[in-house]
């Protein structure tokens, strides 16, 4: 069944309706909450429309990019994850998938055999390489004028910081 489109902002009419049960203390937060749900779908909707063909997640396509961007083309697990800012399994469940796709590869460390470390392989830097131009056309116009995305983002980053990151 297809999804009809609302003819008025459900968000707002939800904002009226916060109001009129007596909730009005809480009424623009849970709008502002809602729009950030809402444009995080219309946003991972564009990205994957720009993955998908290359069956890649955007969390498969982000430790691709990280791999590609240290130094060696390899990092240990533990710190994907605390660059992701995900949890460990999260981290080891894409690694999988990215392993059995052949764009990493996982191995012991030389020095610290019990460090696990994933490297990209040459068909992981390929795909990542072409991910990262399709994204950036995107992310070149993700839909607001670049005095917007500078505002947006420092709101994001008041928000992420009173949340506990550590934003700089």
């Amino acid at each position: 069944m297809l999804a009809t489109v609302p003819d008025r902002d459900p968000i707002r009419e939800a904002h009226r309706q916060w109001v009129a049960h007596g909730w009005s203390e809480a009424a623009d937060g849970m709008a502002m909450v809602t729009s950030l749900v809402r444009v995080h779908q219309l946003l991972q909707q564009r990205i994957d429309e720009v993955l998908r063909p290359l069956e890649l997640s955007f969390a498969r396509y982000e430790v691709l990019r990280l791999l590609s961007f240290s130094r060696a083309g390899a990092l240990p697990m533990t710190r994907l994850g605390s660059l992701l800012q995900v949890h460990p399994t999260s981290v080891t469940s894409a690694v999988d998938r990215l392993e059995k796709q052949g764009f990493v590869r996982r191995a012991r460390g030389a020095e610290d055999r019990r460090v696990v470390l994933a490297s990209l392989t040459d068909p992981g830097r390929d795909v990542v390489e072409r991910a990262t131009g399709g994204l950036n056309q995107f992310f070149a116009t993700p839909g607001l004028p670049a005095a917007g995305v500078a505002d947006l983002t420092a709101l994001l980053d008041a928000l992420r910081a009173a949340a506990g990151d550590i934003v700089d």
